[in-house]
């Protein structure tokens, strides 16, 4: 015999669960204020035993208004943010059918005081959710828990800063990006040496990176001995200056270029015309890096889906703004391992 299909609890199953009214119930779910303590956990006891879970689709159009997301990303010419960025744009396309409003505001990358002047104009009445791309800096921290506390919720993209007030944070898994790295570069090199270039080790996803590399090469292949990291700042140019300054030594093995850059990285490759003959492991499909991989400058490309992220960022941050009190679930992003061979 079939089992009975379970119903879905309601509004009004907590309320009767919890025997408060159906308004205190949507003052909970909404985290305003007017309700005793007692009374909030008996409500939010009410929602765990019955495992309910609010219909985001039908709270937004119970709304007078669209729920606004504002999305602050670096700028600077990075070509991971740019592909952010664009992803945003795509999602705007769509997102008016749900009821919502996505804004992109740019601020300058690796520059936290810009970043801090932007957190600080956000208003709720303006924002319901922001989503940032934050360095790890304790004046960003700060100014995460300030709009915070006037009713702007934070989710962190891409890199993250645990000790702030923010919700959730939506990107890959850092270390194991670093650890993927590390475990590849020590099978495509026997012995000798591995630079590594970083845009900066003031960023939490970089340092995380880093560690995750070290920690695996260092391990496991310690016939390799480790050059850098050499920060460059997220620049071609930069990134160039510091490759061909790796690639100057003739017992450079492999390359592990753990942040932006990568037209610079290629251009040393080729003008050095060390490419194929070093192993190299970058960050990011982009057309630079498709390229690079295609002609075998590149040989894997660690990728962590810009449409997705935003994708995953967007049903986070309205989760959020409709349920604040709400536990946010986010599995990392999974990360693509990219060769020659696999690309579409």
């Amino acid at each position: 015999m079939d089992e009975p299909i379970s119903k879905r609890a309601t509004v009004h199953d907590v309320a009767r669960a919890a025997s408060v009214s159906l308004a205190t119930v949507d003052r909970v779910l909404n985290g305003r204020p007017g309700v005793r303590p007692q009374t909030v956990l008996k409500v939010e006891e009410a929602i765990k035993a019955l495992d309910f879970r609010r219909d985001l689709s039908a709270s937004l159009l119970a709304r007078a208004r669209d729920l606004k997301l504002a999305f602050l990303i670096p700028d600077g010419g990075n070509a991971f943010m740019e592909s952010l960025a664009g992803a945003i744009g795509r999602r705007m396309r769509v997102s008016r059918n749900e009821r919502l409003t996505l804004g992109v505001t740019p601020y300058h990358a690796l520059d936290p005081s810009s970043l801090v002047s932007r957190l600080d104009e956000l208003d709720a009445r303006e924002a319901d959710c922001a989503v940032i791309v934050a360095p790890d800096d304790p004046a960003v921290a700060r100014a995460i828990d300030a709009v915070s506390r006037r009713g702007v919720p934070v989710l962190t993209l891409v890199s993250d800063l645990p000790g702030s007030a923010r919700r959730a944070f939506i990107g890959i898994d850092n270390q194991a990006a670093g650890r993927s790295a590390a475990s590849l570069l020590g099978r495509f090199c026997a012995v000798g040496k591995v630079g590594v270039i970083a845009g900066s080790m003031a960023l939490r996803d970089h340092r995380e990176r880093f560690e995750g590399f070290a920690g695996v090469l260092g391990r496991e292949f310690p016939r390799l001995e480790i050059v850098g990291p050499i920060e460059a700042f997220d620049d071609d140019a930069a990134t160039e200056k510091a490759a061909r300054e790796l690639l100057g030594d003739k017992a450079l093995a492999g390359i592990y270029n753990l942040g932006a850059g990568n037209g610079g990285l290629v251009a040393a490759l080729g003008r050095t015309h060390r490419a194929g003959n070093v192993r190299v492991i970058a960050h990011e499909l982009s057309d630079t890096t498709r390229g690079a991989l295609r002609a075998g400058t590149l040989d894997v490309v660690l990728d962590q889906n810009p449409d997705g992220e935003i994708r995953a960022a967007i049903a986070a941050a309205r989760q959020v703004a409709l349920s604040p009190r709400a536990e946010i679930h986010s599995e990392p992003i999974e990360i693509g391992i990219f060769l020659r061979d696999n690309l579409r």
